[in-house]
């Protein structure tokens, strides 16, 4: 039976955002190996990718506001500054899991999508459908959006996925990131939150975290929160926030195995 996943690279994984402009090669090629290991293993597998901007991305969108609109003209240049950075780690992603013979294929939202206040407009997914079916891995990102209203603004990768799910009804999200779940002491890291519904959302809410690098997109807090509108809207999903870097935590994460904090119903 054909199982669809949604796969998050974090941004604070493929690159060190901490030092603008560096991908970290090595944790791309290890989710390389990982994701063509968990293709093997299970042949009904479908993946959609995303992955996150990280120190590419994030730091010129911080720079000129990206987020909140686009209206002058230092603020266009900002926005075609984020587009090229986020498009430069989009290629090296790229270029490294064609290495590892992975037949993935780039589908920027920038060119294919509109929104109106930050709200999806119109994006046409048939290019993603089209790869699905072909057993291609489409791939998309944190990405800059022409906005009818704000100029322009920039979509995370979980927003893009929150959009995607109910056209193509994933069975799981998986976010990878730096962290092994959602801390409930942060900084203090030593009670990991094992599950959270939108029941105990609310509580935990006032407990979660931002990012400490820049994360114009909500850091960890607005991970959590899309995670769990979501699946108050498509009961039958679970997500998992969690780190994939001890060897084959990515692969049970694909197979099904709970991983890190698990947000269901």
């Amino acid at each position: 039976m054909t199982q669809l996943v949604f796969l998050k690279l974090g941004g604070s994984l493929i690159t060190d955002k901490n030092l603008p402009h560096t991908a970290n090669f090595e944790v791309i090629r290890f989710f390389a190996e990982e994701i063509k290991s968990a293709l093997k293993t299970n042949p009904d597998l479908h993946l959609l990718l995303g992955h996150g901007s990280g120190s590419f991305g994030h730091v010129p969108a911080s720079k000129y506001h990206t987020r909140e609109g686009v209206h002058s003209a230092e603020e266009w240049r900002g926005f075609v500054e984020v587009w090229s950075e986020a498009s430069a780690l989009n290629r090296i992603v790229v270029e490294q899991f064609k290495e590892a013979g992975l037949r993935v294929i780039s589908l920027p939202p920038s060119a294919s999508m509109t929104s109106v206040n930050g709200a999806v407009n119109q994006w046409n997914t048939e290019p993603i459908t089209h790869a699905l079916d072909h057993d291609l891995l489409p791939l998309i990102f944190g990405d800059v959006i022409f906005d009818r209203a704000l100029g322009g603004t920039i979509f995370s990768t979980e927003q893009l996925f929150s959009h995607l799910a109910h056209i193509l009804q994933p069975a799981r999200i998986l976010i990878a990131g730096i962290e092994p779940g959602v801390w409930m002491d942060f900084p203090a890291c030593t009670q990991l939150v094992r599950e959270i519904t939108p029941s105990t959302y609310p509580e935990l809410s006032e407990k979660l975290f931002p990012s400490l690098a820049v994360d114009v997109t909500g850091g960890m807090a607005g991970k959590i929160k899309s995670m769990v509108e979501l699946v108050k809207q498509l009961p039958h999903l679970q997500a998992s926030i969690f780190n994939p870097m001890t060897p084959g935590t990515l692969r049970e994460a694909l197979q099904g195995s709970p991983v890190g904090t698990v947000i269901h119903s």
